[in-house]
């Protein structure tokens, strides 16, 4: 099957030519979740294996953690939604099934940190599940509670309900009818075109239907006209095929914003503000909504950016590296965040060149009780700035399931406490996986090593290191000892 495709090549001109679309060759298991006209939710799990990953590989104790995390997170989200703290306590503990379903959403999403034994921090758990409840929530609305309390079963009518805020029936109706839309069969006994095209890129029905009720209009875009351009456009940029569904289902908005009149201008001035063009690929699959965003939010970020002392290429790295950047507000996060950092010494400009993200963090639920914790174990502020400045994403992770864990086998490790100073690094290595491991055998071997000649290196390296300095060990007794009967 051939179509026009449209090239991206120059700020000045658009190059149209002839493609050949691939056929997909490729099978993705992905978490089902079908809903009957009731509107009622029967989910379905899915096997404990992402794309060759097996959960089974993730070792207990980080399990554990994470289901923490995760609950901590549905906790949040289900309070935002207007519930006490002791419904939603009460709904997280009658829903052991959907906090396991959550774990599983992690792993299908984050399946190479895992493979290379690195754990995930708190805002990287918050990001991948707060979209994703709140795709539910739009989508049940008044028995979203329910439906978390009975997965994967379908909720029970004689459960009470939580009323949501009202939902305007003309815009109720409006979603009906884009999901209609989209699931309504031709007289020829077809899907309508477009959807028939979005199955074979790799997407579902149920979730084409769920992109119409988020974002209605995406109902009535043409195939020829809106789709079709978009995607072609997305895949000469690079973005592989198997990344168009994800992309187009985390926004829908992009096949409805005109290439030539918005979507290229919008590229070529954030590539004049330092974005790479060779890694467009890899922005857009990481935050679509970029390219969505208004030119006058882009500039506030970067101008705020500039104010921090950064040059106009480490800008451009960060928008590149982090583009979640822009949907952080200058005023309610970036400079009260950069404001907290000066107040300890922190170099702002460094920190939010190497850990953009933990400009995303709650000051007051995140980055305080982690500052409070090394106060009262008898750091100073100066080296708890110094810790976050040679570390930046020290503050990304969880207080109770990643920090306090590993202070504790800290205090087993017979080291100063002026080494954490020194390698913060250690925060961010697996307890169970790197750093017990790798010290049991340190200390077995009798030998000294500082920290980050213990994790900071590969497998091989360590051991070559450790061989070294146990056959150094070994020879400086034998010359003591010929010393000493001489």
């Amino acid at each position: 099957m051939r179509a026009s495709s449209i090239i991206y090549q120059s700020p000045n001109k658009l190059v149209f030519r002839s493609t050949v679309l691939r056929q997909p060759c490729f099978t993705v298991t992905r978490t089902r979740i079908c809903f009957p006209r009731q509107h009622l939710c029967r989910a379905e799990y899915v096997e404990p294996g992402v794309d060759g990953f097996n959960v089974r590989t993730v070792p207990a104790t980080l399990l554990t953690a994470e289901k923490e995390e995760a609950k901590a997170v549905l906790n949040l989200f289900l309070r935002k939604q207007g519930l006490s703290n002791a419904v939603a306590s009460r709904t997280i503990n009658t829903s052991e099934h959907f906090i396991e379903h959550l774990i599983l959403k992690l792993h299908a999403a984050h399946k190479t940190r895992y493979l290379v034994g690195r754990e995930l921090s708190t805002l990287e758990i918050r990001d991948t599940l707060i979209p994703y409840l709140e795709s539910l929530l739009e989508e049940h609305g008044e028995i979203l509670v329910e439906m978390v309390e009975n997965y994967p079963d379908p909720p029970g009518t004689e459960k009470p309900k939580i009323s949501p805020t009202p939902v305007s029936p003309s815009l109720n109706s409006k979603k009906l009818k884009a999901m209609a839309r989209v699931s309504e069969i031709g007289a020829d006994g077809q899907l309508p075109p477009q959807v028939l095209y979005l199955i074979d890129l790799g997407l579902e029905l149920d979730q084409i239907k769920l992109m119409a009720r988020k974002f209605p209009a995406f109902a009535y875009y043409s195939l020829e006209g809106k789709i079709k351009p978009v995607v072609e456009f997305l895949l000469d940029l690079g973005v592989k095929r198997t990344d168009v569904p994800t992309i187009l289902n985390k926004r829908p908005q992009l096949c409805g914003i005109s290439l030539s009149e918005n979507l290229i201008p919008t590229m070529i001035f954030l590539e004049n503000l330092g974005v790479d063009k060779k890694q467009w690929a890899k922005v857009i699959y990481r935050f679509p909504a970029l390219l969505t965003y208004s030119r006058q939010k882009v500039k506030a970020t970067v101008e705020f950016l500039y104010e921090l002392g950064l040059t106009a290429e480490n800008v451009g790295k960060i928008l590149t590296r982090c583009p979640h950047i822009i949907s952080y507000s200058v005023e309610d996060n970036l400079r009260p965040t950069a404001e907290y950092f000066q107040s300890m010494g922190v170099d702002v400009a460094v920190l939010v060149y190497r850990a953009p993200q933990t400009f995303g963090l709650s000051i007051e639920a995140n980055l305080k009780p982690l500052t409070e914790f090394f106060l009262g174990k008898g750091y100073t502020m100066a080296e708890i700035g110094t810790m976050a400045s040679r570390y930046g994403a020290l503050y990304t992770f969880s207080l109770e399931e990643n920090i306090v864990p590993k202070w504790e086998y800290f205090l087993t490790m017979e080291y100063q406490k002026s080494e954490l100073v020194k390698f913060p690094q250690f925060f961010g290595y697996s307890l169970e996986e790197r750093i017990k491991p790798r010290y049991a055998q340190v200390k077995e071997s009798r030998a000294k090593l500082l920290l980050n000649q213990i994790l900071s290196v590969s497998e091989a390296d360590f051991n070559k290191v450790l061989k070294k300095r146990v056959k150094k060990m070994l020879d400086d007794q034998e010359e003591a000892a010929s010393s000493s009967s001489t």
